[in-house]
């Protein structure tokens, strides 16, 4: 293996280069994507009704197509799904990626072409391990094995030759055979559709391994080490895994996690690394080493990027700035052009520049997951922020939570149900300090809390451990890529959680 990773170590060194180059000219990288998704779809039925081959700059673009999001696209993607071709994009689309749904609709396919899976979602990974490799050049990575959890895939019932799944099982299932030298469990295993037996045999592979290398969404990954953890009975994972050296992370804020993390690879030589990978397209990475929690924006994967500002998100016609135009610190919606046939698309994502040269975000929300039902205006950094100072107060260890607003006849607030790794021992202290730095990092909120007028204090409620992981599977999400809606702006979720919470 030793040879192995000096080859593998050696050719993913090689695209640090290109890297460098879109770092260096942005705005010109980009504009190259969007003439060449342009003249690529041009002759697509999509490309003819709005005119792709008459297109001369973006601003033509935005006249010619407007904003959409998925139930926009549905009826175009179901065709595609049952077996048109050449409609939003000219190569064939047999793959899609099943996602959380919309408001109409339990989930969402987002189509998958050939490019998006080599120039996107693959790049991405190889980018990663290279910006990774250059960080530590004496790394052993490839002598070991890496651990990835893929979700379930299946035939899709309109077509036979059509077929659905997470997308981690589409990029598993489409690897090259040797991949699986170099990756564990098996893809046998990878692909079963029961989670619990995945889960398994997951652990009992996994235990059998050199495993220098995870990579996924973290509260799944957690359930595989505890389990495995409870197989050997090993007090933390460096005894099963002693040359464990990367986790690469995504999906959810790793901050209520990275503390619990730590404790089980308890070595300074374990980097973590972020990403912002999702089913339309593999966006950012972590890029610096110092601390700071952000992704680089990635230019040259078949995707072309605008940015809405938040007060344009209800607007009739809203408008979008270009990545020329955007600014630190404010809040954008991502509207993303692929490789895949996704035009104007948005993603549903709230990103924020941290750096503009070179160009890098941090996922601070979601468009539809947030809570403003009293004006406060409350988005997911928001609250990733207040939990991670309540934990630090109180010594608490938070493992998955969610929240929305509650109401009575004089007002009402906000309503936490939150799973504790470790609880705090005052939890009406803990609320109290969450409300407290709430209110620091929100000035809405702050005004809306202002003597209670407005909004009340919140109620916060510890669960017993797995409720949410038994909520999960009552609805069928266990496993892959599915997540916990951290925010809701009604109670939907919040009365099925206190129902099982007060059956306990």
């Amino acid at each position: 293996m030793a040879l192995v990773n000096s080859i593998a170590s050696w050719i993913l060194k090689k695209r640090l280069h290109q890297i460098e180059l879109f770092r260096k000219y942005p705005h010109e990288v980009q504009n190259e994507w969007f003439n060449k998704l342009i003249d690529t779809a041009k002759d697509t039925e999509f490309g003819k009704k709005h005119g792709f081959s008459k297109i001369k700059n973006v601003d033509d673009y935005r006249k010619a197509v407007p904003i959409r999001d998925y139930d926009d696209m549905k009826d175009d993607i179901l065709r595609i799904k049952h077996g048109e071709q050449n409609i939003l994009w000219p190569s064939d689309i047999k793959w899609f990626a099943k996602s959380s749904g919309t408001t109409s609709d339990k989930s969402k396919f987002i189509p998958v072409s050939k490019e998006s899976l080599e120039e996107c979602h693959y790049k991405g990974g190889k980018d990663l391990l290279s910006i990774y490799l250059n960080q530590n050049p004496e790394s052993g990575l490839f002598k070991g094995k890496g651990l990835v959890i893929g979700g379930s895939s299946e035939v899709n019932q309109f077509s036979k030759n059509s077929y659905y799944g997470d997308l981690s099982s589409i990029i598993i299932k489409n690897l090259p055979y040797w991949a699986e030298y170099i990756r564990t469990p098996s893809i046998e295993i990878t692909l079963l559709p029961d989670w619990e037996v995945k889960l398994e045999k997951i652990a009992q592979a996994g235990i059998k391994e050199d495993v220098t290398s995870i990579a996924g969404v973290p509260s799944w990954n957690l359930t595989v080490i505890n389990r495995i953890l409870e197989i050997t009975g090993a007090k933390n994972m460096l005894e099963v895994w002693p040359n464990f050296e990367l986790y690469a992370h995504g999906g959810v804020n790793f901050t209520p996690y990275r503390e619990k993390f730590q404790q089980l690879f308890p070595s300074d030589q374990v980097t973590y690394l972020e990403t912002y990978n999702a089913s339309e397209g593999f966006m950012g990475i972590q890029d610096r080493f110092d601390g700071s929690h952000d992704v680089l924006l990635m230019l040259d994967y078949g995707i072309y990027y605008e940015f809405m500002p938040l007060d344009q998100l209800h607007t009739k016609n809203p408008t979008t700035k270009l990545l020329h135009e955007v600014e630190l610190d404010q809040e954008y919606a991502l509207v993303i052009s692929t490789n895949a046939g996704l035009w104007r698309y948005m993603l549903g994502d709230t990103v924020r520049f941290t750096t503009l040269n070179p160009y890098r975000i941090k996922i601070s929300g979601r468009t539809k997951y947030f809570i403003n039902a009293f004006g406060e205006e409350l988005i997911a950094d928001n609250a990733e922020h207040a939990l991670k100072h309540a934990c630090e107060n109180t010594g608490a260890q938070v493992s998955e939570y969610t929240a929305g607003p509650y109401f009575d006849d004089t007002g009402g607030g906000h309503e936490w149900i939150i799973e504790f790794e470790k609880e705090p021992e005052d939890l009406n202290f803990f609320a109290d300090v969450l409300d407290t730095s709430l209110k620091s990092v929100n000035s809405d909120y702050e005004a809306k809390r202002y003597k209670d007028f407005n909004m009340k204090a919140p109620i916060v409620h510890a669960v017993t451990p797995g409720t949410f992981y038994d909520w999960m599977k009552s609805k069928g999400k266990l496993g892959g890529q599915n997540k916990v809606p951290r925010l809701s702006n009604d109670r939907k979720i919040l009365e099925e959680l206190n129902k099982k919470r007060q059956e306990v």
